[in-house]
């Protein structure tokens, strides 16, 4: 790559894409973490007898909530958003969900509310959405969120396919599990089990550290959630404020013990321990041209730059940002050492090693803070849940870029450029 193009792309300009706004909820635990009961019960008629139920947490009150919070965060009155995009994967009538949480949530029914899925990178698809609309000067603010209740909407893949699709090796090959696929990158790149549970290990110490030292509390806004008590079995209103998939006290040692997850895959390397956990959570970015922020009187937490997706061999789709980052690197004009932080999703460690080392990146600059491995992935949101946590760390740690990057279910990978102000 040739000179730089930073001090260019630092130049402040009214028609810039800003972000002002950048929240999440806590990650909590897939169906047993702090969101299995958003509501209190559900009450069934059972001859004379009522019944109370707990039930697992709904994408639609997880996505209601997040709103709610939006609101209470933005600073301005919802009623100025023009549009809204909301990046979520295994909902079932997403657009319903996502419409009528607006409008419970306080949104006035003149704001539109658009969804999309391009699995892992659907929250960081909805930034670009809202960021796209604004640079073509259809829109002036927008609010992009990324959800996901991986216990409400459990991912169970493909129905199936026709016979033209399974006799295609590569159209096969985008229907298979996850977990397939990250073995294959362990087997095709010698990414042996040592260096995935090293690296993981690693996710969760920087996750507990982080954690300690109270990194996330600027980012996390807290969720209202019931919980039973022990003792009395009556369930009670609490806040959940933190991420409860971190695991403290994880070491390498104790990752080797941890039995391979899919042992009918050789090399039978990916465990429970060195993969992205199941998981409940949502994040929301609010965006808007800098000419706007200045009327409102906001203060502007970063710049939104450019976006890069790639297609790839679906059968290998963990190396996917290993493609992303260098071009949209190049397209933005910068170069690697430039880059003060990446966030790269743990969607397994196999993927995760191989990235890391492909790109021969500073270790130091990478998942500070841990990843995906550490508190989890709920697939919509992580996209955006990752714009929200490296604009946090940037800001903390007075860097100016932020690459964030997934690789993405089929066989593509994404990347994106943001500046803090």
């Amino acid at each position: 790559m040739g000179s730089s193009n930073l001090t260019a792309l630092q130049r402040k300009n009214l028609d810039d894409v800003v972000v002002t706004m950048a929240i999440r909820s806590p990650l909590c635990k897939a169906k047993k973490g702090g969101f299995k009961d958003m509501r209190r019960v559900f009450l069934f008629k059972i001859s004379r007898l009522a019944v109370n139920v707990p039930h697992f947490c709904r994408s639609d009150e997880l996505l209601t909530e997040m709103f709610r919070q939006a609101i209470n965060h933005c600073r301005i009155d919802p009623a100025i958003f023009d549009d809204i995009c909301v990046g979520t994967v295994l909902a079932k009538g997403p657009t319903y969900e996502a419409r009528a949480a607006a409008l419970a949530a306080g949104i006035p029914e003149s704001v539109p509310v658009q969804t999309l899925n391009r699995f892992c990178s659907s929250g960081l698809m909805s930034v670009t959405t809202i960021a796209n609309e604004i640079r073509a000067g259809q829109i002036d603010v927008g609010l992009a969120v990324g959800v996901e209740s991986m216990s409400w909407n459990p991912d169970v893949g493909p129905e199936g396919a026709s016979d033209e699709i399974k006799m295609c090796g590569p159209a096969s090959d985008a229907l298979q599990p996850m977990g397939w696929t990250s073995e294959n990158v362990a087997r095709e790149f010698n990414i042996s089990r040592e260096d995935m549970d090293d690296f993981a290990a690693r996710s969760f110490q920087r996750a507990e550290a982080a954690d300690r030292a109270g990194y996330f509390a600027k980012e996390i806004v807290p969720f209202t959630s019931y919980q039973k008590d022990a003792t009395t079995g009556v369930r009670k209103k609490v806040t959940i404020s933190k991420d409860d998939g971190i695991r403290y006290a994880t070491t390498k040692a104790n990752l080797l013990k941890i039995k391979p997850a899919f042992p009918q895959w050789p090399p039978a390397q990916t465990t429970g321990g060195n993969a992205s956990q199941i998981t409940d959570g949502a994040a929301a970015v609010l965006l808007m041209n800098r000419r706007k922020a200045e009327e409102l009187g906001l203060r502007i937490l970063g710049k939104y730059v450019n976006v890069a997706v790639t297609g790839l061999a679906p059968h290998i789709m963990g190396i996917g940002p290993t493609i992303a980052i260098p071009k949209v690197l190049e397209k933005v004009g910068l170069k690697k050492e430039e880059v003060d932080l990446f966030e790269i999703n743990e969607a397994f460690a196999s993927m995760y090693v191989y990235c890391v080392r492909k790109l021969e990146l500073d270790q130091d600059k990478v998942n500070v803070n841990g990843g995906a491995i550490a508190f989890g992935h709920p697939l919509g949101a992580t996209g955006a849940r990752q714009v929200v946590t490296g604009l946090s760390e940037l800001e903390r740690r007075g860097g100016k870029v932020l690459v964030t990057s997934m690789c993405v279910g089929t066989g593509m990978g994404a990347a994106a450029v943001f500046l803090r102000e």
